[in-house]
């Protein structure tokens, strides 16, 4: 059997179809293009291909519904998509539904065989992810999370209590503190292990959009409800759905999650039939709900039905006893990431991290950590390289003058500026220009991204 990469390509034009395949196949891909939408879906079966690269704007079945297809044949198998109009609300629908890449016409041939490269290496890394969890899956998984203090010690030791009752768990806590995290560790260490950890921030959907992600719709609901589709909630089903900065939920949306916390089924939007699935609701806000409650933002029966058992994770000034043994592991990831050998921090800025807020708590301490490492000359992440990313506060034994210097308002807001350049620039070259991957990676939203990229005038040519 061949052991080539196998290719479908689609597109209606038939001359830049018939180019794709001459490049792709004398590269040494087994190649097949079509230039009818129907009759490459119908044709494609899981298992047969490693790679679909499509056009959107095509007659009939247009690239978003092909990509929708092929998806739900093959949930794993990465996708191209080639448009000439590059809109972020069109990137944002095929990226939502499952698009590995998006390539602009016009291309040059050595910028799609650099995507088909990047999409087949995906394919690769997601069997060894696949191999990874299944060795992790029934494993005890508090080890993930670094810490000493007496505030974390608490913290799991609660952990381990609630993961085997399976009832909701509302975690609250500063951003950045690592809820997610935790409620990974609960559903690991849960009867549901073996199934699905499902997780969607409520806070980086628009209303409309976050409904139909949750519950899922029927065809014909809406317009563009071309087909039946299943929602995350129904996807988690014999798992877990954590919902992050539940805060956010809208109320036509906390009216339906109520129905289900009661009785466990649900309606799709456009559907008279309920659902029923077998769910466990973690959800996690650094909001005050209460005052949510209070103020008519938040249903109360909601809040007490998601807040059966809660669990408050301290922010990382308040256990500071952990932020060396963080700032360590993170060094370590980033050793074994880019084959460096940065031995820690040197003794003032250790000092210096000790002594900072970290209002961005963990999150932001690891970014910082991997802005340093990238900068960082010598064999330890030095006070004047550390000064660029947060304020050095004034600290006994050191040169206060220079120091202060240093830290003027316009050096800062300047160090600070090509400290984000640089650092969106090296994420999106990372996850080869895909925003929802980089937003996913860095914990920010895809809003915030994208306004950063405007905001300093980052065009794609820059990363890729």
């Amino acid at each position: 059997m061949s052991d080539k990469k196998r290719i479908m390509l689609i597109d209606n034009e038939e001359g830049l179809c018939r180019m794709m395949e001459a490049v792709l196949a004398d590269s040494g891909y087994a190649v097949k293009g079509y230039t009818r939408s129907f009759e490459a879906v119908e044709e494609f079966k899981a298992g047969d291909w490693d790679l679909v690269v499509s056009d959107i704007k095509m007659p009939g079945m247009d690239g978003l519904e092909v990509l929708q297809r092929i998806k739900a044949k093959d949930p794993l198998i990465p996708v191209i998509m080639i448009t000439a109009y590059a809109t972020v609300e069109t990137s944002i629908q095929a990226l939502r539904r499952g698009a590995y890449d998006m390539v602009t016409k016009p291309f040059e041939p050595e910028e799609l065989l650099y995507r088909v490269k990047n999409a087949l290496k995906h394919t690769q890394l997601l069997e060894e992810n696949r191999e990874l969890r299944e060795e992790l899956v029934g494993k005890f998984r508090f080890d993930n999370i670094i810490g000493a203090s007496t505030g974390l010690k608490e913290v799991l030791d609660k952990v381990e209590k609630i993961a085997i009752r399976d009832t909701s768990v509302l975690i609250t806590g500063e951003s950045g503190t690592g809820k997610e995290l935790i409620a990974q560790a609960i559903h690991y260490n849960s009867l549901r292990k073996e199934k699905k950890f499902v997780a969607i921030n409520c806070g980086a959907l628009p209303e409309s959009l976050l409904e139909s992600e949750l519950f899922g719709y029927r065809k014909g609901a809406f317009t563009g409800a071309k087909e039946n589709r299943q929602g995350l909630l129904e996807a988690a089903d014999g798992g877990t759905l954590f919902l992050d900065e539940a805060g956010n939920l809208p109320m036509n949306v906390q009216k339906t999650l109520l129905r289900f916390l009661q009785e466990q089924e649900f309606l799709r939007i456009g559907d008279t039939t309920p659902t029923k699935v077998d769910v466990r609701i973690i959800s996690a806000t650094n909001a005050e709900l209460k005052e949510a409650v209070k103020s008519s933002a938040f249903r109360e029966d909601l809040y007490y039905r998601l807040n059966v058992l809660n669990l408050h994770l301290p922010p990382l000034r308040e256990r500071r006893a952990d932020i060396p043994l963080l700032a360590a592991h993170f060094i370590t990831l980033q050793n074994k990431k880019f084959g460096t050998a940065i031995k820690g921090l040197a003794p003032d800025a250790l000092e210096a991290v000790m002594e900072f807020s970290w209002p961005g708590n963990i999150r932001q301490l690891k970014n910082v950590i991997e802005a340093c490492t990238a900068m960082e000359n010598g064999d330890y992440l030095s006070l004047p390289v550390l000064s660029q990313f947060i304020e050095i506060p004034l600290l006994a034994g050191g040169d206060e003058e220079g120091v202060a210097g240093e830290l003027e308002e316009s050096d800062y807001s300047q160090a600070l500026s090509r400290f984000e350049i640089d650092y969106l620039k090296g994420l999106l070259r990372k996850n080869h220009g895909n925003v929802e991957a980089a937003a996913r990676d860095a914990g920010m939203n895809m809003a915030t991204i994208y306004r950063k990229l405007k905001k300093y005038n980052i065009r794609r040519e820059d990363y890729v």
